[in-house]
């Protein structure tokens, strides 16, 4: 007989006070699988085939009665949980992807219950005001005196919006062909390292295509002030209209942070907008010892802060900051079922390129005041620190070669012990990433650092230790190991002795 609180087969439960049983039983029960998910994950992900999971994928019978709750929790384990990555491992070392603060993961199910959007104040009424005190306080942190912003869905989204305002700006007061004409002047400058959603942005708001300038960067990958010059420059010789330069404070793959304060000058020189993308560095900004870093972040005009990134939080979690408030009104949207113009509330869908909009700032909110932002300081602290160990490591390593140095917490290397050349060493990249994501055993990334490709660690876990990343480092070297000895071999064989 089913329990009177279990949700059962074919049959809608929508949470409200009568379904109160079957939310609870529920959420026990799949708090108490993901703890033992996470109690036994002895590897950061498994080594099922990709075939095998496409599959699995394939055969669920979306069309078939509704099984009921437990039925569906024990699905919901076996077919997800059970292959699941995990951040928190210490041999995930691969992309962008933090463990999450609990506070935050609370937090995330109060926003899943209570399911608010943000966009109108009848739709969220308090939540309005949290989201704007957050704002408040991380504008202040960057240094902005009365800045202003709005929580997105990610770092795309926060470029895009502010490319978006940007380019307003610089076609204010035209319009009709007039305003066409000018807006194929328009170009973005940034570094051969700032995030792919830079040119992307420009392709969404239809400037030309050869409308994003690459900026010549240094030897580490920061955008160069002296090129910067130049290139504008030129730009104004050819009768071209500078709309924006996007600086980067933690690029993807070196984790190096332009050099903000001399940006800056030249753009409140010529009075251009400068735009800071610190989706990555943000976390920085929690940091007594480190915020230094980011010097001259306040004296952007704009700033894309990733929370999932650098703070600790459950995806998605982003936000857009402005230094002048009127900024934001350049992309205002008026609907009278919405937000009528002259309206008394405060809706925030004003200041958003969204319209239904999830409350993730409370998330933030719960970290904040459930750890507090000195937490989130030591643990960046603690990530900086790892990451010169392993760097330390990587050099003093007798088969790995460390490529480049970081601002932040990423490790560029490749494995080329002497004798081993250039083009064999490239070949292994791919193959040593390959295998080893297939073993489930080591997670980490490549790329391509001055048209070599490399492997990537990039460490935002700050309970890993540099042992454990010792560790997996001789796993990546001993696979590079067996895969140049047998490079000439049956790929079958050397990737199952690799895999091993």
């Amino acid at each position: 007989m089913t329990a009177s609180h279990d949700v059962l087969p074919d049959q809608l439960t929508l949470l409200r006070p009568g379904a109160t049983g079957s939310y609870d039983a529920l959420m026990g029960e799949v708090s108490s699988r993901i703890s033992l998910r996470l109690a036994s994950a002895d590897a950061p992900s498994t080594n099922t085939p990709q075939r095998e999971l496409a599959d699995r994928a394939a055969a669920v019978d979306l069309d078939a009665p509704g099984i009921g709750g437990p039925a569906l929790l024990q699905e919901l384990d076996e077919l997800f949980l059970a292959e699941a990555v995990w951040y928190h491992h210490p041999a995930y070392l691969s992309h962008l992807n933090c463990p999450v603060d609990v506070h935050a993961v609370a937090a995330e199910a109060v926003l899943a219950a209570v399911n608010p959007s943000v966009d109108t104040y009848d739709q969220s009424r308090i939540g309005t005001f949290l989201e704007r005190r957050l704002i408040s306080w991380i504008a202040g942190r960057i240094g902005y005196s009365r800045g202003d912003g709005i929580f997105t869905s990610g770092g795309t989204q926060s470029n895009l919006q502010a490319l978006f305002l940007a380019r307003e700006a610089a076609l204010a007061g035209t319009s009709g062909p007039a305003r066409a004409v000018r807006q194929q002047q328009l170009v973005v400058l940034t570094s051969s390292q700032s995030h792919f959603s830079i040119a992307k942005a420009a392709l969404l708001l239809g400037l030309s295509d050869d409308a994003v300038i690459t900026v010549d960067s240094d030897d580490a990958g920061r955008m160069d002030p002296t090129a910067l010059r130049r290139v504008l420059d030129d730009i104004a010789a050819d009768g071209r209209v500078p709309m924006a330069v996007a600086a980067t404070a933690g690029t993807t793959d070196r984790g190096v942070i332009d050099p903000l304060e001399p940006l800056a000058e030249i753009c409140r020189g010529q009075r251009l907008w400068l735009h800071v993308d610190a989706a990555y560095g943000c976390g920085l900004l929690a940091s007594e010892r480190q915020a230094h870093r980011l010097a001259g972040i306040e004296s952007a005009r704009s700033v894309t802060l990733d929370f999932h990134k650098a703070w600790f939080q459950p995806v998605s979690s982003s936000a857009l900051v402005v230094r002048d408030p009127a900024d934001l009104g350049r992309g205002a949207w008026h609907a009278d079922y919405l937000n009528p113009a002259g309206g008394a509330e405060p809706n925030q869908v004003d200041k958003s390129l969204q319209t239904t909009r999830r409350f993730d700032a409370l998330k933030l909110y719960a970290t904040l005041r459930g750890a507090g932002v000195d937490a989130v300081g030591r643990a960046w602290d603690a990530l900086l620190d790892l990451t010169q160990e392993v760097h330390r490591h990587v050099e003093g390593h007798d088969e790995l070669q460390l490529l480049a140095p970081t601002d932040l917490t990423t490790v560029l290397f490749r494995w080329q012990p002497a004798g081993v050349g250039d083009q064999d060493a490239d070949a292994l990249v791919a193959l040593v990433r390959q295998v080893l994501q297939e073993s489930g055993r080591v997670m980490v990334a490549k790329t391509v650092l001055d048209s070599r490709p490399c492997l990537k660690l990039t460490l935002l876990d700050p309970e890993t230790t540099a042992e454990q990343v010792a560790q997996s480092l001789d796993e990546v070297a001993e696979c590079a190991r067996i895969l140049h000895r047998h490079r000439a071999g049956a790929p079958a064989s050397l990737a199952e002795e690799a895999s091993r």
